[in-house]
């Protein structure tokens, strides 16, 4: 099992992942590509005090194909994770 401190990359802040936040909808993770929901779902419970969760849904997102000066590489594939709480909010200012 991985250790719930370890799961968590860091939050998605960007304008899209926030305006689910401001409709208590859900909260956008970066995780580690081998962490499962139940790992997720440990994971923000014991970093956010407090935070109760309600459903995990995880996507899987490729690495892209670029060039840059002509030299052929590709970004790294990431693992995002939805979360919807059940009771509490996060509060971000903290850190992680």
């Amino acid at each position: 099992m991985i250790s719930e401190y370890d799961v968590l990359i860091a939050p998605v802040m960007t304008e899209k992942a926030m305006k689910g936040v401001e409709g208590k909808t859900a909260y956008v993770f970066k995780v580690l590509p081998n962490a499962t929901k139940l790992d997720i779902a440990r994971a923000i419970e014991k970093v956010f005090s407090g935070v109760k969760v309600a459903d995990v849904n995880v996507l899987n997102r490729g690495g892209k194909k670029k060039t840059f000066r002509g030299k052929r590489g590709e970004t790294k594939p990431r693992k995002l994770a939805f979360v919807r709480l059940s009771e509490g909010t996060i509060n971000f200012e903290g850190g992680i």
